[in-house]
């Protein structure tokens, strides 16, 4: 053990471990045990003896391995009565190098047709990439108690119907693909830009989100949307250099240094997509999300962005895949097309469905601005500061409200 840490710091690191670690614990105790909700909560009740005993003790040098231990030694105590899972646990060793197969295993289970697909998604979320409760519920833009009792009957529902742990035949690939690919997008997004206190992004979740979906195109090669998610996540992470200033403020798209951005990836993980659209003429949420970001990415000045073919991606994303977010995404575009007065009607019919929706308002807020209502706008980006606890953009939204 290291040296006692104020209980602040080792709840961030606690956090950090929790991300990079928990879905490997957990799948390893599920191969191991056979049995995914005795996993689950072994995982969890380390997890808070963690909390009770780093900030005494100090954070261990394998804080993973230490996670396992506790684990493991929890489940002999608790299921000393059943033969079946002590001789299980009386086996278990922590491996020492990750195997992300086993992730990818664990998501399948999650993500089995039986449960449904918001259930997929939150349990996924949860189990395997370590998120939590609150950062699931920012992404789905719904109460913390929906999400965890979508979890809680997910797993009584994996429990009770035998669902087994492993990656499906060929044959049933295409029937669970969708909700994988939904937890690889989210698990993409909360590591882009991340919904708590803790940091504006989380580069560790991005990498997992990448890597899974490279591991689903080698499983998957024919499926253009597999691929279109992987060129999305590729298409992103390519201006990565340019997002945030030396101090860690966030930068907006129309200020980014395009010189930063990294061509050689764009063009990359736009053949990429180029390849899926023309191989399977199937165009797909992920896809078109790609061929949005692409607009960007290729615009050399932001003054050149084409405007008009986004808006109709935007519309064909509508069609598919019809989402409150991707309304307000839509009307971004709008107001550079039609201008700012379209827009903000638009925003103004989604004000109840996505009230706690940061965006919204910091939106309404610069289309307000616009218009010439800067005291509608100032209250506009008040209300979307207290909504966001992503400190890049509260630092974004501060600065906006001292220069008004």
């Amino acid at each position: 053990m290291s040296e006692p840490v104020p209980e602040g710091v080792s709840q961030q690191v606690l956090a950090r471990v929790v991300r990079e670690h928990a879905g490997r614990l957990a799948a390893s105790l599920v191969t191991l045990l056979g049995d995914f909700a005795a996993a689950e909560d072994l995982v969890q009740d380390a997890v808070e003896v963690a909390l009770r005993r780093w900030p005494v003790e100090g954070v261990p040098e394998r804080p993973d391995a230490w996670l396992f231990t506790v684990a493991r030694r929890r489940g002999l105590d608790v299921l000393r009565r059943e033969s079946n899972y002590l001789a299980k646990l009386a086996r278990l060793r922590w491996p020492e190098s990750a195997v992300r197969n086993d992730r990818l295993r664990l998501i399948f289970t999650c993500c089995h047709p039986a449960l449904s697909r918001a259930a997929q998604v939150a349990l996924t979320l949860r189990v395997v990439c370590g998120l939590s409760t609150a950062q699931i519920a920012a992404a789905f833009v719904v109460a913390e108690a929906t999400v965890a009792q979508r979890i809680t009957r997910a797993k009584r529902k994996i429990a009770e119907a035998g669902i087994p742990y492993r990656i499906p035949a060929e044959e049933e690939l295409p029937q669970r693909v969708s909700g994988v690919l939904a937890v690889i997008y989210l698990l993409f997004n909360e590591g882009y830009l991340s919904s708590t206190v803790e940091r504006a992004q989380a580069r560790d979740l991005v990498d997992d989100a990448e890597w899974l979906a490279a591991l689903l195109v080698s499983l998957m090669p024919k499926e253009p949307e597999v691929a279109g998610l992987l060129a999305l996540i590729r298409l992103h992470r390519a201006r990565g250099g340019a997002r945030f200033d030396a101090q860690g403020h966030l930068v907006l798209l129309a200020d980014q240094d395009r010189g930063l951005w990294d061509r050689q990836a764009i063009e990359q993980a736009t053949a990429l997509l180029m390849r899926a659209a023309r191989a399977h003429h199937r165009p797909g949420p992920y896809q078109l999300q790609a061929a949005i970001v692409a607009c960007h990415a290729e615009a050399e000045t932001f003054a050149a962005t084409d405007w008009a073919q986004i808006l109709v991606l935007y519309d064909m994303l509508l069609h598919l895949a019809p989402s409150p977010v991707t309304r307000l995404h839509r009307a971004i575009a709008l107001r550079h097309v039609r201008g700012p007065e379209a827009a903000l009607a638009e925003l103004n019919d989604l004000g109840n469905v996505l009230e706690r929706y940061p965006l919204l308002h910091a939106t309404r807020a610069e289309l307000l601005r616009d218009l010439g209502r800067r005291e509608e706008a100032r209250r506009a980006d008040e209300r979307a500061l207290e909504l966001t606890a992503n400190p890049a953009q509260q630092a974004l939204l501060e600065q906006r409200l001292a220069w008004d």
